[in-house]
């Protein structure tokens, strides 16, 4: 038995009530930031990635609910047809006086009106959009930077890789809708161009799209039936590339299967396709990139793929939703301005260890303008059993640039 003597006693007391106010005086300090940032995303059902890096986001700053600084919300499924409830839950970040940052991404239709009615209300606050689901002139006359995956150079990059990986012929997979974008289209206008001169052929094939009466379950099955037949017609030489993130996994699944090529997914990511096509569990692993890439890897060199398939290291939704907030923290903080690429590329790099990344300002072909406020970015392409091609420390020739 332990006993105290009345000064032991004090003393002991004396240390506790030292520990708990150095303790709660800690805590309140650290649940306690100046400003909040708000996030805004899908649900997991529309976008994991996007929703996983806000979950990442928390971890590291905390739930301004809780007293830290990230304060997540969700926005509808049927965004098209919700679009009000969409402008609501991010116009609601703003009821908020500590948020000094909104981050939006996937920044659906919706998003360019939401952030006019936070300037109106809050023009303090700044307005970050990844991957815009409107035209960046739209966007970018709202938006304080608004983030898209680099189209334009991708164009010219996903071409010059497969001929590095041996490709004789590359198959563009998409439909009209996709067609009508026109980042898209002046992809598909690079990468026709760029084949011609690489000395590769170019073939468009038509797939049924997903949001057709044939719907996702039909678009999947087409890619299934055909794809062996292309490879059969076109030979293993051949790269693939779907427009459509749907068919990117039964894609893979048949280039895998048959021995063809194929560089990286539309919205490149190890978790876009490959765990579905591959069966891997990534329960253990998740929103762990370097841990997730390796169990991907192992399963592709497994299939027979290894050298000949390949994806971006980091997701980029989770890339830029994280980095976004960062670049919009640091911006508060006064440890970044706004618009100086070399902070963001600091943004995310903080979330990429080992991945590089690029981009430029969108500049508008029709009218000659650029956008300071909106940049094309882009991730190097790892190709799963040869690694890092180098692709960002490539200069894309003006020419494919200035194709429309």
């Amino acid at each position: 038995m332990c006993i105290f003597t009345s000064k032991k006693r004090l003393f002991f007391y004396a240390l506790l009530a030292a520990f708990i106010l150095a303790m709660t005086g800690s805590m309140a300090f650290a649940a306690a930031p100046d400003f909040h940032i708000g996030v805004a995303t899908l649900t997991v059902s529309q976008a994991e990635d996007t929703y996983r890096a806000a979950e990442h986001l928390i971890s590291l700053y905390g739930n301004a609910s809780e007293g830290g600084m990230i304060r997540h919300v969700t926005m509808p499924d049927s965004f098209m047809s919700e679009m009000e409830t969409t402008i609501t839950q991010i116009v609601g970040l703003s009821d908020d006086p500590k948020v000094k940052v909104i981050v939006v991404d996937d920044a659906i239709p919706g998003t360019t009106e939401a952030f006019r009615r936070v300037k109106e209300k809050r023009p303090d606050i700044i307005c970050l959009a990844g991957e815009p689901q409107e035209d960046p002139g739209v966007i970018g006359a709202v938006a304080d930077l608004a983030i898209f995956a680099d189209n334009v150079a991708r164009g010219y990059l996903i071409i010059h890789t497969a001929k590095e990986l041996g490709a004789q012929k590359f198959v563009h997979i998409s439909f009209p809708r996709h067609m009508g974008y026109e980042l898209l289209a002046r992809r598909r206008a690079i990468m026709e161009q760029t084949c011609k001169d690489l000395g590769m052929e170019f073939i468009f094939e038509t797939a049924p799209d997903p949001t057709s009466d044939v719907g996702i379950p039909g678009a999947q099955q087409f890619i299934l039936e055909q794809v062996p037949n292309w490879i059969d017609k076109y030979g293993k030489e051949t790269a693939f590339f779907a427009t459509n993130d749907a068919q990117t996994e039964p894609l893979l699944v048949q280039v895998a299967k048959y021995g063809a090529l194929f560089v990286e997914p539309d919205l490149p990511s190890p978790l876009m396709g490959y765990p579905g096509a591959f069966g891997i569990d990534l329960k253990n692993e998740s929103g762990n990139f370097p841990a997730i890439l390796k169990k991907v890897e192992e399963a592709v060199a497994t299939a027979g793929g290894s050298g000949r398939m390949g994806t971006w290291a980091y997701s980029y939704g989770w890339s830029t939703t994280c980095a976004l907030a960062e670049y919009g923290k640091n911006i508060v903080e006064g440890n970044a301005k706004l618009g100086d690429t070399k902070d963001l590329w600091a943004a995310y790099d903080k979330f990429t260890p080992g991945a590089s990344w690029n981009g430029s300002a969108y500049k508008d072909t029709n009218t000659g303008a650029t956008l300071r406020n909106v940049v094309l970015v882009y991730q190097d392409t790892y190709i799963f059993g040869r690694g890092y091609m180098g692709v960002t420390n490539l200069e894309v020739p003006q020419k494919y640039l200035d194709i429309k």
